[in-house]
């Protein structure tokens, strides 16, 4: 397997930097991890990086060398990962426990296959162009199914930080897995919180990771993206990927 990584974290304006992304392999598999700390509750950069933590090890156990049921191990990494989380709040006596989105991907015998909960984004991007993405998990996104946003910018929406799932705090999350995409040479996976995609169009990014070396592209974005926000950027992360065959 024949892949080059590459990553990048800024601070934006926030206090504290609550993204949290890594990355796994074995002989024939890569997984990627990206979770952004939800910023309304305490501690979520804490959650952020359980969920990291939680799947790395997930995947570490069960990839000898390969995952065998990639839906299966999305499905139980996160489901452990959000009772990771609970139990640190009561760990901690915290009213409410923390809050994180999640975002992974795999990397196995030329597929990609993802898993996410909350507006944390995974791409596949090919030659320039978006190929798929996953569906965030929050309420603008639920208003622009129901078609009652059609004349405003989602990007520019008052609510858009608002997030219908997500691991940790009190409701059971619903872990959202996709189909296996097939990969071809040069394609980029790239995972992002939304520190990167509410502030940069998807052509501009998806143009970028694949005309130019990716280590020099991911850090240019995640600057790009921070700038563009201003005093009030968010978090800005990307953990991207260019499959080599």
């Amino acid at each position: 397997m024949n892949v080059e990584v590459a990553q990048a974290s800024r601070l934006g304006g926030r206090r504290i930097n609550q993204d949290r992304a890594a990355y796994a392999r074995s002989d024939t598999s890569l997984l990627l991890v990206l979770a952004d700390g939800m910023g309304g509750m305490p501690r979520g950069e804490v959650a952020a990086q359980h969920a990291v933590d939680r799947l790395l090890a997930a995947f570490r156990a069960a990839a000898q060398p390969r995952l065998a049921d990639p839906a299966g191990f999305f499905r139980q990494a996160m489901t452990a990962a959000h009772e990771d989380i609970q139990a640190y709040a009561r760990k901690h006596l915290l009213g409410n426990p923390p809050g994180t989105t999640c975002v992974a991907c795999l990397l196995q015998e030329g597929t990609a296959r993802w898993a996410h909960v909350g507006d944390s984004r995974c791409y596949l991007l090919r030659k320039g162009s978006v190929v798929a993405r996953t569906r965030d998990h929050s309420l603008v996104q639920e208003l622009l199914d129901q078609g009652l946003l059609p004349a405003v910018d989602p990007l520019r929406f008052v609510e858009r930080g608002v997030l219908t799932n997500c691991l940790g705090g009190w409701e059971t999350p619903s872990v959202e897995i996709g189909p296996p995409l097939c990969l071809q040479s040069g394609d980029v996976v790239l995972l992002c919180s939304d520190g990167l995609w509410g502030q940069l169009a998807e052509a501009e990014f998806a143009a970028a990771l694949c005309d130019n070396p990716l280590e020099q592209a991911v850090a240019a974005l995640a600057q790009a993206a921070e700038w563009e926000g201003g005093a009030a950027s968010d978090n800005v992360t990307l953990l991207a990927a260019r499959w080599l065959g």
